[in-house]
């Protein structure tokens, strides 16, 4: 028994893909919480419960873990917006996606933020951002049909950013410095959604 007892233990083996997503985690909210520029890598380990040195294991530098942060946020929300989309077009789901797109910008505003920066001043996060738009206009696409309008690229562009923007303005509270209520914003964005996919 006493052998037992003075036996060094073995490490438990972690998941890595586990430990990928707890720094995923703790990455989002100090991006949320702080920005880019706000937070560092070591405070990032430290709120997912790891040494410091266990995040260079998993993510090349701080733009890699921003880079999964934005790719599992803009995944996030096309799947909560899946089924408002899917429906029959009526009103209400228009209404219904204008909310969750909404929620989602209010939510992670200050991620949003660094985003907008960071896509100006780095090529990476930029070209991320670029593939996430380009996903989300092929899925807009494969919608097409079912007695939904075709919209050309030009279409689906400007109504994606008329989307993006008028969300961010309403999370940052510009639409409310305008003295628009929150019913009237998301009046706004639905009908801007309605426009995109033919909801209305």
């Amino acid at each position: 028994m006493a052998d037992r007892k003075n036996r060094p233990r073995k490490p438990v083996p972690r998941n890595p893909e586990e430990t990928r997503a707890g720094l995923i985690d703790a990455a989002e909210a100090e991006f949320n919480a702080h920005g880019f520029h706000g937070t560092d890598t070591n405070r990032i380990a430290r709120r997912a419960g790891y040494a410091p040195q266990t995040f260079y294991r998993h993510f090349a530098d701080k733009t890699a873990v921003f880079i999964a942060v934005y790719d599992r946020w803009w995944k996030d929300e096309i799947a909560a917006l899946g089924p408002a989309l899917e429906r029959k077009s009526t009103e209400q789901s228009a209404q219904r996606a204008a909310r969750i797109v909404m929620g989602f910008h209010v939510r992670w505003r200050g991620f949003r933020r660094a985003l907008r920066h960071l896509a100006l001043e780095d090529p990476n996060v930029r070209a991320a951002r670029i593939a996430a738009r380009m996903a989300q206009m092929a899925r807009l696409r494969a919608m097409s049909g079912n007695g939904r309008p075709q919209r050309s690229d030009a279409e689906l562009v400007g109504a994606l950013l008329t989307i993006e923007r008028l969300c961010d303005a309403a999370a940052e509270g510009e639409l409310a410095d305008l003295g628009l209520s929150a019913r009237a914003a998301t009046a706004l964005v639905a009908r801007a959604m309605s426009d995109l996919i033919g909801l209305a």
